[in-house]
């Protein structure tokens, strides 16, 4: 069995696959001190509760943006599956060309979602992946990353706004009722809601404007869902899209070996 883990800066998504079929998915927090031990007693419990055991994980494939993070996780595959876990860069990422001045500068979360996105819609395509940052991502007709956008995420903005104004509650983000508030909670649900999803039309316009072909508009991330039915400038919404792109990424390597 493959576990595919894609370590974000504010959760980690682990998925575990049996052949090319996905099995179970897990989040949970991201934290650079919680150590491997304290990742394997947890996952152990976790797919326990659904008929799995550790020693069932043959193959480790790990997407990383915290480098504080790589430390254990590599611990947990050596020490837990007894396997060295491929971790996707951009020097290690098959068939991808990355068209940037500093290809190490593409964070291995926005190629992962690069592979994730070509491999299922095709290019070109823009990538609007909505966490901690909101990216926008270009791939090209031939699946290479071409660079993109990045911009403070949806939940930055609202911690922003608690921490930097006195008066101002940390609320939850949701989509309001209307867009003008009638009290503060409302006003700064509609601003951070309504403003992502001006932002995120805006900037797409931007690139379609910019880009010299037609595109297709794929979202993901953790807070996508919350997007869905707002704009009309997203075509796909797909919040396994990271994931898919890890299985895609080591079906290729197993191709090559």
């Amino acid at each position: 069995m493959l576990i595919a883990i894609d370590v974000g800066n504010t959760n980690s998504v682990i998925a575990l696959y049996d052949g090319d079929a996905p099995v179970m998915q897990w989040r949970i927090s991201t934290s650079s001190t919680r150590t491997a031990d304290e990742y394997a007693a947890w996952l152990s419990q976790m797919m326990a509760m659904n008929g799995y055991r550790l020693d069932q994980i043959t193959g480790c494939i790990l997407s990383n943006v915290v480098p504080q993070s790589l430390f254990h996780f590599r611990n947990l595959s050596r020490r837990y599956f007894n396997t060295e876990p491929f971790v996707v860069t951009a020097a290690t990422i098959p068939g991808v060309e990355v068209r940037i001045p500093k290809p190490s500068e593409a964070g291995a979360d926005r190629l992962v979602n690069a592979v994730g996105a070509f491999m299922t819609y095709g290019g070109p395509c823009v990538v609007v992946d909505s966490g901690t940052a909101t990216n926008f991502d270009m791939v090209g007709k031939d699946g290479g990353f071409e660079g993109g956008i990045i911009s403070p995420g949806v939940n930055l903005s609202m911690q922003a706004l608690h921490d930097a104004a006195a008066q101002l509650p940390r609320v939850a983000i949701e989509r309001p009722a209307r867009v003008i508030g009638k009290d503060t909670v409302g006003a700064m649900q509609s601003g951070v809601f309504w403003g992502y999803i001006s932002l995120i039309e805006g900037l797409v316009a931007r690139i379609k404007a910019e880009y010299p072909e037609p595109l297709k508009v794929v979202a993901t991330g953790g807070v996508v869902s919350l997007f869905e039915g707002a704009t009309e400038c997203i075509d796909h919404f797909d919040a396994d899209l990271t994931i898919k792109g890890l299985h895609e990424i080591w079906k290729r390597m197993k191709g090559k070996r």
